[in-house]
């Protein structure tokens, strides 16, 4: 199992020799068990600095203890926490979205802080195969894209997960038989979550249709990364035979953008937003509402967000900040 992951962490390049790690920890048994592989590789060599961050949410009365645990297991692999309460972090709680997502973008927050702090390379998170299958479940309930039932990636921008191949079952089986202690969350049992309804009703559900489901499900979600990556080639690709830079702004050819096939064209509407840095939040609508703007006939100017607007002028469209 220590070899699987080894090779999955080498295959990705998840691990450059000599790298700073923070690792998310919430004293789970998938956090526990990345703690102590990544502490085996920094014995090994492998890592140069491993720094444990944990996050106390405060909504359960027992949420101190579980602080506490990280600090004594931490302790035993003389790996050095930064242990942080959700109010303490300044964020406003009224941040858009679910209770979930708040606590979500909470660590994101402390993470990425740490990680500043300790002039670190990458943030491990100990997300599995299972978690994979419950956030496919996630987004296609809740509608997305291609690139959204692709899930998660081993390697996304600062966060790395080396365990995105590992089974729970197995990360279970290792704890027990080395005696690793690790502390349960209720809150994974509150069926007021989605993930939660998935993971006790949807997935047990259809591997009881099927025992092949979790080989099958993993084969077809590399299928799937597969087509995104080259979609994401070919989305590059027109992006530099229709744009020109100068002086860091891209200049669209519009009759050659709206000459390509409607999905190609919101690819690279993405992938130009996101070359100018311009602040923007993603939708099928918002995509619509560009392209219904740049076929319209004549020069203009069209204000998509309070930070920047649209404007074309001789089939030529650029972006401008505010």
């Amino acid at each position: 199992m220590i070899k699987k992951i080894k090779d999955f962490i080498e295959n990705n390049n998840l691990i450059p020799d000599g790298s700073n790690i923070v690792l998310g920890l919430s004293g789970g048994p998938d956090s526990a068990f990345l703690l102590h592989l990544l502490a085996t590789l920094q014995k090994e060599g492998k890592i140069n600095k491993l720094v444990a961050a944990h996050l106390d949410h405060e909504w359960r009365p027992e949420s101190a203890k579980d602080a506490q645990f990280c600090r004594e297991i931490s302790k035993k692999y003389n790996i050095p926490l930064v242990a942080q309460k959700i109010s303490d972090l300044g964020i406003s709680a009224k941040f858009g979205g679910s209770k979930e997502e708040f606590g979500r973008h909470a660590r994101r927050y402390l993470l990425e802080k740490v990680l500043k702090e300790e002039s670190a390379d990458f943030i491990a998170l100990a997300h599995h195969a299972q978690d994979q299958q419950e956030t496919f479940f996630i987004r296609l309930i809740r509608g997305t894209s291609l690139s959204g039932l692709t899930a998660m990636w081993p390697k996304h921008g600062l966060y790395i997960r080396p365990l995105l191949q590992t089974n729970k079952k197995d990360i279970i089986n290792f704890l027990k038989k080395n005696n690793i202690p690790y502390i349960v969350d209720p809150s994974n049992e509150m069926q007021e979550f989605l993930r939660n309804r998935i993971r006790k009703n949807v997935i047990p559900a259809l591997v009881q249709c099927d025992d092949r489901f979790d080989s099958n499900f993993s084969q077809t979600l590399a299928r799937l990364k597969n087509t995104e990556l080259f979609l994401q080639e070919l989305t590059q690709e027109k992006f530099r035979e229709i744009a020109t830079e100068d002086v860091g702004t891209f200049y669209i050819n519009l009759n050659q953008l709206l000459n390509l096939n409607p999905i190609l064209q919101k690819r690279i509407l993405v992938h130009w937003l996101i070359a100018q840095n311009v602040k923007f939040s993603i939708s099928e609508g918002f995509l619509d509402e560009i392209i219904k703007f740049l076929k319209q006939p004549g020069s203009k100017k069209h204000q998509i967000h309070h930070d920047w607007f649209l404007v074309k002028k001789k089939g030529i469209a650029h972006i401008k900040m505010s």
